[in-house]
């Protein structure tokens, strides 16, 4: 679990890797998201029975991961949010450097929920 100290004011603790606590920190930090997890959920638990493999679980579990260490510290959600307002701005200079700074958050939070 990471300190305040780390990344600065977080809203809540870095949930456990786990569908249940997932979904109670997304309650808190992004509730309008939860019929999004639940549906990607249903739908990776399906294709693990389909491929008998855990994989599309994991894949869910560290997608899940990472937008809800996105949502849980205020200085990557504003990143995020700014930057994916640009994505489609007419300068395309601006555009270009909105998608670097969308990949550079999602990196950093894949890169935290991996830790």
């Amino acid at each position: 679990m990471s300190t305040q100290s780390d990344h600065g004011r977080e809203l809540i603790p870095r949930p456990e890797h786990t569908p249940d606590a997932l979904r109670a920190a997304l309650a808190v930090v992004d509730p309008g998201r939860l019929e999004e997890m639940q549906a990607q959920k249903d739908e990776a638990f399906a294709l693990a029975v389909e491929w008998q493999s855990l994989s599309p679980v994991q894949s869910w579990v560290l997608a899940w991961a990472r937008n809800i260490e996105i949502a849980r510290r205020p200085d990557l959600s504003a990143r995020y949010a700014v930057a994916l307002s640009q994505l489609e701005h007419e300068n395309p200079v601006i555009a270009q450097e909105a998608l670097r700074e969308v990949t550079s958050v999602l990196d950093e939070a894949m890169k935290t929920v991996r830790e």
